[in-house]
Formats: structure tokens, C-alpha cells, sequence
């Protein structure tokens, strides 16, 4: 099937990045966007994008998606965005090293939220650097606001949702782990192994080697063959939803109208003795 590039890398959706010369230009303007930094504080403080505000979320994970810890924790993600500066109509870039699993648990959670004006940095502070941009080692101190968002639950999974989609046609699920974890032979909860008919694509294969996200053409040609197809709906997992929300992005780079990350990946599934899980052959 053929499809209509709308930039250089053909995404469906090229609006969801930002690349570092863009960023630079708007940084000059009137009203730039609201910078997140998700890279451990220590980075943040060697040197970072001039005015970004820190944010580490690394910590905060769920491994138990009932209901209420399920709204404790959406809660918790809602709050420290609001605290980091987000509104409904500010333009908010995240970043982290690259185009980094860390900066991508922030772009699923803005979007998760219903933030409509949200970007990553394609190839993250590197690619900063890389362009000759200003760094910058003065603190940028938040200003706080009372934001809340309008939640898209289709865009998130619980271990209910996953469990009602294994034998679905319409449904694929994108394990998003290493090898390893994904053939049960590194074991990172009570089981090892992957979710029932999990297909598995790493997330750092979603990358080029500058850390820059591959064109729309050499990701279709990962998943494609996976059956992963923008006809179905896609729910991705790992450990802890961080990778996971790298493979939602990607999708919905490539227009995917249907993804969800399930946030309590296979801490939760693994760690539920009553799922089933599956060992995949090599």
C-alpha cells in the first residue's frame, strides 16, 4: 500500500518531533514552548537546553492497574506535570539523551492526558549538541500550575484490557523488552517468558545510530512483517510502560489510530500467577 510522505521521513504524523534547529528557532521567539527534561537530575545540572525545567519520572511506575491504585498513580503522573509548568494551550517539547525511553513515558502520559500540543526532540540533548546549540547549567526554577488534563483511556491498557485481547484478530501485542526478557531467559519478575502471542520488536530498534527515530519506511518494514498494522489495534508493554510508550510513539508516528500502553507491563503480568504467560522459541 502505498503512502504519502509529509516530510523528509514520511511520517503520518511528523508533528509529534521536533528537531533541534526547529527547537532553536522557536527558543528565540515570542512565546517558546515549555521545555521538560527527563534525564537523571545529575545530567540536568552538567548542562542542558537553555530554560529547560527537570523532571525525572523514572521512579514512578505501577504494578497493579485495578482501579484505584490505577487513579492514585494517573494522579501522581497528572500532578508533576502540572507542577513542571504544563497547560492546555502552552506547546510543551520533552527530551532526554536521546530519543529516549524516558522522554517517551512523558509524551505518552501528555497525550494520555489529551495535551494536544505536545513534541519530542528527535535525537534528544545529543542532538542539541550535536548542532552546535547553546547549553546551558543555570537552574530553571517551574512555575506551577493548576493544570488538569481530559484523560483518553483508549490510549492506556490494564492487565484486564491486555487479557480480553488475547485471542482477538483485531488486537496485536508489541513486546517492547530485550530478547532476553522477551524468551524468558532473563527472568524480572515472578515468571519469565511474554505475554500470550506477543510479537517483539525492541525498542531501541526504533532508532537510528544517532539516537534519532528511523523513517516511516524502515519502521513499516519492522513491523509490518509482524503483523503489526495500523488496521489493528496495538497494545504495547515491557517492564514498566517506559519502553512500551517508545513503541507507542513510534506507532503513532506512523499514524497508528489505535495504540494503548499497558503501564503495568510484566511486572504486574508476570508477577499475576493466575495470567498465562507464553515462552517463545527462538
Amino acid at each position: 500500500m502505498a503512502r504519502m510522505a509529509d516530510n523528509a521521513k514520511g511520517y503520518a504524523n511528523p508533528h509529534l518531533l521536533i528537531e533541534a534547529s526547529e527547537l532553536a528557532a522557536q527558543l528565540q521567539g515570542t512565546d517558546p514552548p515549555l521545555l521538560i527534561d527527563l534525564r537523571p537530575a545529575e545530567q540536568w545540572a552538567a548542562g542542558h537546553v537553555p530554560g529547560a525545567v527537570h523532571l525525572d519520572i523514572f521512579g514512578v511506575s505501577l504494578v497493579d492497574t485495578d482501579p484505584a491504585p490505577l487513579r492514585a498513580f494517573l494522579w501522581i503522573l497528572e500532578h508533576l506535570l502540572a507542577t513542571r509548568g504544563v497547560a492546555a494551550p502552552r506547546r510543551v517539547v520533552v527530551y532526554d539523551e536521546k530519543s529516549g525511553n524516558r522522554a517517551a513515558r512523558a509524551f505518552w502520559a501528555l497525550e494520555y492526558f489529551g495535551h494536544e500540543h505536545t513534541r519530542l526532540l528527535d535525537g534528544g540533548f545529543g542532538a542539541w549538541q550535536a548542532g552546535g546549540h547553546d547549553v546551558s547549567t543555570e537552574p530553571t526554577a517551574p512555575v506551577a500550575t493548576n493544570w488538569t488534563g481530559t484523560r483518553m483511556d483508549e490510549r492506556l491498557a490494564s492487565y484486564r484490557d491486555v487479557l480480553a485481547r488475547l485471542d482477538s484478530t483485531d488486537a496485536v501485542i508489541l513486546d517492547t523488552r530485550s530478547e532476553a526478557e522477551y524468551l524468558g531467559t532473563m527472568v524480572r519478575a515472578a515468571r519469565g517468558g511474554c505475554v500470550p502471542g506477543a510479537v517483539h520488536v525492541e525498542w531501541s530498534d526504533n532508532l537510528r545510530p544517532d539516537g534519532t527515530f528511523k523513517s516511516a519506511d524502515e519502521l513499516h518494514a519492522m513491523y509490518e512483517p509482524l503483523g503489526v498494522t495500523a488496521d489493528k489495534e496495538v497494545v504495547t508493554y515491557c517492564q514498566g510502560g517506559y519502553r512500551a510508550a517508545h513503541g507507542y510513539l513510534a506507532l503513532r508516528l506512523l499514524g497508528f489510530p489505535r495504540v494503548r500502553n499497558y503501564v503495568g507491563s510484566w511486572k504486574e503480568w508476570g508477577d499475576r500467577l493466575e495470567l498465562p504467560i507464553q515462552t517463545p522459541t527462538q
